[in-house]
């Protein structure tokens, strides 16, 4: 017997809406807080807003850029870079984020929740 698991959508923003470069945060059900980030070519991805070396939520607001052709966030506080495809944080091996599915249906940006 194959189980089939229910995905389970929430619908953001206009895919317009999130500058290349750049992110921003959303809320999923639950209190989720996820930041969403947008790169050239239309690429997506969705972490946790949460920073977790400096116990902020923040993420989305950090400086989006790519380290030896990985794409990265840096936050905002301390400056620690966390991979956008896999949450793992670039400068404390230890430490990574967690990372959302995230999709771009109909012009519009969802991303699954938990």
């Amino acid at each position: 017997m194959t189980t089939s698991i229910q995905r389970t959508w929430t619908a953001i923003c206009p895919a317009g809406a999130v500058p290349e470069h750049a992110g921003v945060a959303a809320l999923l059900d639950g209190g989720v807080q996820v930041a969403i980030f947008r790169l050239p070519g239309d690429r997506f991805f969705a972490l946790s807003n949460w920073d977790p070396c400096s116990g902020a939520a923040v993420l989305s607001r950090g400086i989006v850029g790519d380290a030896d052709g990985v794409p990265v966030v840096a936050s905002p506080v301390y400056k620690e870079r966390f991979a956008l495809e896999t949450g793992r944080c670039l400068d404390a091996p230890d430490v990574s984020v967690p990372v959302y599915e995230v999709r771009v249906r109909e012009g519009v940006v969802e991303v699954e929740s938990p």
